[in-house]
């Protein structure tokens, strides 16, 4: 992926700059479930560091990406998309959500530009308002327009309800606009050392990234309502002698109904999804992986502080 190299605004000289400061900071994206946060997330990055499904709800924690550039360093925090919570974890997503908007230097508002404006846009677009950050406005899913005019139209109704640093059309899935974005980002970053080292791209761990990828598999294959019961955990990870890795995990759903969902006739589903699972894990991890999933029914995990805790959703 080409990445732009243009310079950007210095401050005077007559400022004082902290050692070996470049334009550096964290940046959230907010928006609905399914306007390609994760999408655009893994294609910054150029790894992938978050499932990505067309399923609601698909991130529950946050999660950075690291971009390193000889301008700067961008840490994105990916958040869940904004939804009304009814559960505790509904709750902890949510409240992820606030955390960043409250912490970062910079919000992207992430639109999908691909569809009309609802009640759940206001409701992003009035948390974005209410954080009082710096704002940057991303029309993504450009590539889906017939009509372009329709991109003027967003912005003009956005520019009428909140002065945004910019307005960058994008495409997360095929990266257009994505520099353009980059560089928008690092212009609007404080002078301050890099806060990550120029080799790291997530603060996820190998055994998240592990659980995340067969959750991602999951969504894949089930309904749209079973993926807002289905959580994956990994139970083992044992090295073996000859190099490579004994994975356990467990997937939670809260009824036997749903177990058999998730297995299929036969056990096929849990299968194909496995095979999968493990052919990009091991793509990750660079060695062979052994993997046993086991399907567990635990009513109401989605209300279980521990259980949620065990999960990494905090």
């Amino acid at each position: 992926m080409e990445h732009p190299s243009e310079s950007f605004t210095e401050t005077s000289s007559t400022e004082a700059q902290p050692p070996n400061a470049v334009r550096s900071g964290f940046v959230a994206i907010v928006g609905r479930p399914n306007a390609g946060k994760s999408t655009l997330i893994n294609y910054l990055v150029g790894e992938k560091i978050a499932a990505v499904s067309n399923k609601p709800q698909t991130t529950r924690t946050r999660i950075l990406g690291i971009v390193t550039r000889p301008e700067g360093q961008v840490v994105f925090v990916d958040t869940p998309g904004v939804h009304k919570p009814g559960y505790r974890l509904n709750k902890r997503m949510m409240q992820s959500v606030l955390d960043a908007l409250a912490t970062v230097d910079v919000v992207v508002l992430l639109r999908d530009a691909s569809v009309s404006t609802g009640n759940g846009d206001r409701f992003v677009l009035d948390l974005v308002r209410q954080s009082g950050r710096p704002a940057l406005l991303a029309l993504n899913k450009t590539d889906r327009l017939g009509d372009k005019g329709q991109l003027l139209k967003l912005i003009d109704f956005y520019r009428n309800e909140l002065d945004f640093l910019d307005y960058v059309p994008i495409s997360a899935l095929t990266g257009e606009g994505t520099d353009t974005l980059l560089h928008c980002l690092l212009n609007h970053l404080p002078l301050a050392p890099p806060p990550f080292a120029e080799d790291d791209l997530t603060d996820q761990t190998e055994r998240t990234l592990v659980a995340e990828f067969l959750r991602e598999q999951l969504l894949r294959r089930l309904s749209d309502e079973l993926p807002f019961v289905v959580a994956v955990a990994v139970e083992k990870w044992e090295e073996r002698d000859d190099g490579g890795l004994n994975l356990a995990c467990v997937i939670l759903v809260e009824r036997q109904s749903q177990r058999a969902i998730v297995l299929g006739r036969g056990g096929l589903r849990l299968r194909d999804m496995a095979t999968a699972a493990r052919a990009e894990i091991e793509a990750m991890l660079e060695r062979k992986v052994f993997l046993e999933i086991f399907v567990k029914v635990e009513p109401h995990w989605r209300n279980d502080e521990r259980r949620l805790d065990e999960l990494g959703i905090h």
